[in-house]
């Protein structure tokens, strides 16, 4: 039996809660300077996407550059923490050694890098890069290893009694069945690394374009229509990122 789709009741619940917030402000319940308008922000957000801001620098130009960023950070972190974590989870010795390091560099936040990062890296796209593979870089780790303990030990065994090398073992029987686990951890990974766009381009961004460095200049010039209108494509774009990795996981374990 094919069951109803759901998402209709969503976006009555996102309609309903746009609505409260515009009837809120036109009561004055809300102050405009607190809270501005739904309709205050989509103006804020037209605004942003023909002239920008500052002006010359689009909303466009700042989600490119902030999606570069992304990107790179992602891509820097994510190997070394697969790489790393599959022997962590296969070498017990490796595991012990590293997991007291891992487990206290792992609670400080990105935002407290952001110093050492700007003394390390300058003040630019090096230190921001940095700020986001940190965000990326531990949950893919801490899923990589969960993937490799949880593999079945029997059927390593089974491989190497029929004569599997400990290298083929590695590759055809525990690394397929840590890739669930690889998987989840790639996308919390990618969710949090964009969570740590705004604290990464703290550190200061040469080019003048990112959604952050956009934020926090609306903030210098006092427009909460720009911010509120800013933080909402960051929402949106990290909706429409996750989404889009939950198909391409779907796609990859459809083995499973």
């Amino acid at each position: 039996m094919k069951r109803p789709a759901r998402w209709p009741y969503g976006l009555a619940m996102l309609v309903a809660a746009i609505s409260l917030w515009q009837a809120l402000s036109w009561t004055g319940m809300v102050a405009p300077a607190r809270l501005p308008s739904p309709i205050r922000v989509a103006e804020a957000f037209w605004e942003l996407w023909r002239q920008g801001l500052p002006p010359g620098y689009s909303l466009a130009g700042h989600l490119a550059g902030s999606l570069a960023r992304i990107g790179w950070g992602f891509i820097l972190a994510a190997p070394i923490a697969i790489i790393l974590g599959f022997t962590m989870g296969y070498f017990p010795v490796i595991r012990a050694l590293a997991n007291p390091i891992i487990e206290i560099l792992r609670p400080i936040p990105p935002l407290a890098w952001v110093p050492l990062s700007i003394l390390w890296f300058g003040i630019g796209n090096p230190s921001a890069v940095f700020i986001i593979g940190l965000g990326a870089f531990f949950p893919v780790l801490l899923n990589t290893v969960a993937g490799v303990e949880a593999s079945d030990p029997r059927l390593a065994d089974a491989a190497y009694t029929m004569g599997a090398s400990k290298w083929q073992v590695m590759v055809k029987v525990i690394f397929p069945q840590a890739l669930p686990s690889l998987f989840t951890g790639l996308r919390v990974g990618l969710d949090i690394a964009w969570m740590t766009l705004v604290a990464a381009e703290y550190t200061g961004i040469k080019s003048g374009y990112g959604l952050g460095y956009m934020i926090m200049l609306a903030r210098d010039l006092q427009r909460p229509d720009a911010i509120v209108a800013g933080m909402l494509v960051i929402g949106a774009i990290g909706y429409l990122m996750d989404w889009a990795a939950n198909l391409l996981i779907t796609y990859c374990l459809r083995w499973k």
